[in-house]
Parts: structure tokens; C-alpha cells; sequence
């Protein structure tokens, strides 16, 4: 709670590591449909953003680059491949860019944290010999998925009891502004 010299450095890693995952979910697209995208872009920032967000006060400007690369990379995939693979619902991608990038984050923090941050060799990662660490953010990362799992199921059953968890077809096909609304959010004439 300073602005002092992890206060700097967070800033930067974490600057960082937004711009690199931009590149990162660019490249991807740019190679595998032909041309990157402006969502696509903003998509990668948001991963990288979420990445560095567990390590930002533990890793370096360096290794911020390396997380948001990695985001790029493998919330693309998980928000194109995966997705399409298992066919899940998830319109705005939260669980590819949110729940893989937090939890990438979370694991990288385990091996890129460093003494030379954090001031302390007890919060080092795997890169410095730490695999205690790492052990535990892979025990964290285990603990908050089996909490989401859970509260969500319980949070799905209350809403599915009370108000139903999909609209109908004929609802769907008018269009949910409209039917749930009672006015056209998207006016194209």
C-alpha cells in the first residue's frame, strides 16, 4: 500500500503484459483466420490484464511480457478451439479469457516470482528453486475452481427454481431486447 519501488514495478509488468497479450491473441488470429481483429485485440489485452493480475507484485517486467504473451496465446485458444470443441454457452468469452487467464496467472505466478520483487526468498517461484510455491498456487488454483464449481451449480439451481435459466425459443428468435425489454436495443433500417 506505497508507491514505492513493487508499486513501479507492478506498473509496468502489468502495462506490459496487457500490451503482450494484445500481440499475442493478434498473432494468433492473424495466422489462423488470415487477419487480426479489433475484438480480438481488446480480447488479448483483457487476458493479459487478468494474467498479471495475481503476480503483478511478484514478477518482473520481463516475465509480465511472458505472462501476457502466454494469455494471448491460450485464451485465444480456449475461446476458439476449446469452446467449439466441448460447445459450451458463453457468449462474451468470461470463461475463456476470465477463468483460463486467472487461472494461468495464478499458476505462472508460482513459477516467475522472484526474490529480486518481492524482497523475500520464502516468495520465490519455481524458476528460483521455490517448488513449494509453485505447489501452492497449483493448490489455490484447485481450491478456488472447486469453489466456483460448487457456488455456481447452487446459483444455477435457486435461478433455474425461481425464474428459469433460458428463455423460450420464440423469445430467442424475437429477439431478447425486445421480448424481455420492450424495446429494440439494435435499430438497423
Amino acid at each position: 500500500m506505497a508507491a514505492d519501488a513493487i508499486a513501479s514495478n507492478a506498473f509496468v509488468a502489468t502495462h506490459l503484459a496487457a500490451s503482450a497479450g494484445v500481440l499475442a491473441w493478434a498473432g494468433a488470429e492473424w495466422v489462423t483466420r488470415g487477419k487480426p481483429s479489433v475484438l480480438g485485440a481488446c480480447s488479448g489485452a483483457v487476458a493479459g490484464l487478468v494474467c498479471i493480475t495475481p503476480a503483478a507484485g511478484t514478477v518482473t517486467p520481463m516475465a509480465g511480457i511472458l505472462l501476457g504473451l502466454a494469455a494471448g496465446l491460450i485464451c485465444f485458444l480456449a475461446c476458439t478451439t476449446i469452446k467449439s470443441k466441448f460447445g459450451y454457452d458463453d457468449s462474451l468469452d468470461a470463461f475463456g479469457v476470465h477463468g483460463v487467464g486467472g487461472t494461468t496467472g495464478a499458476l505462472l505466478t508460482g513459477v516467475f516470482a522472484t526474490k529480486a520483487v518481492t524482497g523475500d526468498a520464502k516468495l520465490n517461484g519455481l524458476i528460483e528453486g521455490n517448488v513449494g510455491q509453485f505447489v501452492n498456487q497449483v493448490i489455490s488454483v484447485g481450491a478456488a475452481i472447486a469453489i466456483a464449481v460448487v457456488g455456481t451449480f447452487i446459483i444455477l439451481k435457486v435461478l433455474d427454481m425461481v425464474m428459469g435459466l433460458r428463455v423460450s425459443q420464440q423469445d430467442e428468435i424475437q429477439g431478447l431486447d425486445l421480448s424481455q425489454h420492450g424495446e429494440e436495443g439494435y435499430i438497423f433500417v
